[in-house]
């Protein structure tokens, strides 16, 4: 574990300094860094059980942060983005991809799940690079950000209804659903009392002590709390981040928390893009590249097109529609974990999972 993680930071080093030579996005350089030391280029890493947990604190962290940016208020302004644009790009897209993977002979039942997550993009990539580009806050900052909410939350909801369509599961889909749902308004109810009532006097006493130290470990306790009680609920952990942070985004420390939290969020997102680049088989796109190739340059052109066409019925400029449309056009994260829980549970072959 500890040589992993001493080759992945000093690679990185390396490897980030000379991408801010060539002003390029450091997320392509940790991407760069997983698939030059993962096990189809250099294998200098080897197979380790707690390289996927540090990196998904790093997506935990990043939420939390996005949260302390988007307070309550804000969010019930985004509402008509969040479930409005959002459920309707994640049905459109995603029956779209559907049918398509039908056509190619998958069943179904497969093909519409796969597609849904094949719909999602990637928060921890567009926020981030959102965020760099100082464009959070712009129009199609803001439908980017309200669409991978929603998109989060579709997540779990996939996750939860593997099983139950794959037949491993006692509980039908309509009864997973609201259950699913039901969990996420209790963890926010209950956040957001403790938002109210005991994390105001908690930031206050460590405030009066003026410890640096005990701020820094308060926060992280918040973090790293809150995920762990998502994850006992059946739920994202970054979803709970992205909750608590967003609860907290009215307190007066919002920013000595945020500047507390940013070089933990920033190394540990860092890991999280070099894991993703390490699942990267270079033999597989050698032997497959204009298949391969075709397949991303579709999945963009469709995720787009939806997109700046939902935006522009609803009325949207032009530049605003598509540039939402560019900045959730690609693939996320999250359908690498949907793939492997279909791949367990037999409902999709090994080669397709790998092929997408």
């Amino acid at each position: 574990m500890f040589a992993n993680l001493l080759i992945i930071l000093a690679s990185s080093l390396v490897v980030i300094a000379l991408f801010r030579r060539l002003s390029l996005p450091p997320v392509l350089g940790y991407l760069s860094v997983g698939l030059m030391v993962g096990p189809t280029a250099l294998d200098w890493v080897n197979d380790s059980e707690d390289l996927p947990d540090l990196a998904e604190l790093g997506v935990v962290f990043l939420l939390f942060s996005l949260g302390l940016e988007f307070s309550l208020s804000k969010m019930l302004a985004l509402r008509r983005v969040v479930f409005g644009l959002g459920s309707l790009q994640v049905l459109c897209s995603g029956l779209i991809l559907g049918v398509l993977l039908a056509l190619f002979g998958m069943p179904l039942t497969s093909a519409l799940m796969l597609g849904t997550g094949l719909a999602l993009s990637s928060t921890a990539i567009v926020s981030k690079e959102l965020t760099s580009l100082g464009e959070i806050f712009s129009s199609h900052g803001q439908n980017a950000i309200g669409v991978l909410l929603f998109q989060d939350v579709v997540a779990v909801l996939l996750l939860t209804l593997v099983p139950v369509f794959a037949g491993h599961s006692d509980q039908a889909w309509y009864w997973a659903l609201p259950v699913t749902l039901g969990k996420t308004l209790v963890l926010f109810f209950g956040l957001l009392l403790a938002s109210r009532w005991l994390l105001p006097k908690l930031f206050h006493e460590v405030a009066a002590s003026h410890s640096a130290e005990l701020f820094v470990l308060l926060a992280l306790v918040i973090v790293l709390l809150t995920a762990w009680l998502t994850h006992l609920l059946g739920l994202s952990p970054a979803l709970g981040a992205f909750l608590a942070g967003m609860l907290l985004g009215e307190s007066h420390y919002r920013h000595q928390i945020e500047a507390d939290i940013r070089p933990f969020r920033d190394i540990l997102l860092g890991l999280f893009f070099v894991s993703i680049g390490m699942l990267i088989d270079l033999q597989l796109f050698i032997d497959h590249s204009l298949l391969i190739l075709g397949l991303t340059l579709a999945l963009l052109l469709i995720k787009g097109s939806v997109v700046a066409a939902l935006l522009k019925l609803r009325g949207s400029d032009g530049e605003t529609a598509w540039r939402s449309g560019l900045a959730l056009a690609q693939g996320g994260e999250f359908c690498f974990a949907l793939m492997a829980q279909m791949q367990l549970s037999q409902m999709i072959p090994p080669q397709i999972s790998s092929l997408l």
